[in-house]
């Protein structure tokens, strides 16, 4: 078999400059957490809302929508006996938004910042 470099999750390029797709399966879930849903899977760093968690604690989510990997388990509304494991790396704030108000002809002008609140996790199973 000839070497192959690999572009993307999947994607390679063969000796012969040929793009060739190698399907793989991968866990992933999709969780919902502060009224968004996310999709995750192992070892993944995402920025969620602020949740009252102290750096360096783990961190359950149970409210799983969706499993996926060789087959998938879809929740009506969630999986049952199904949870997200992650790890709290880091709370913080975004960076700031300015937020401006401006009504023309009546020099009405009102401007303020805003920074939104977070906490980065890195997802340590799915199970």
């Amino acid at each position: 078999m000839s070497p192959r470099i690999k572009i993307h999750a999947g994607f390679y390029l063969t000796k012969r400059r040929k793009l060739l797709y190698i399907p793989t399966i991968m866990k992933f879930a999709v969780i919902k957490t502060g009224g968004k849903q996310y999709i995750v899977k192992e070892g993944d760093k995402l920025k969620i809302g602020k949740i009252d968690t102290a750096e360096g604690d783990n961190v359950e989510f149970g409210e799983v929508l969706l499993i996926a990997g060789k087959d998938v388990k879809i929740g009506m509304p969630s999986v049952e006996g199904a949870k997200v494991l992650g790890k709290v790396l880091k709370q913080g704030r975004s960076k700031k938004i300015v937020v401006f108000h401006y009504h023309s002809k009546t020099r009405y002008r009102k401007k303020a910042g805003h920074r939104q609140h977070f906490t980065e996790i890195e997802i340590s199973s799915i199970k």
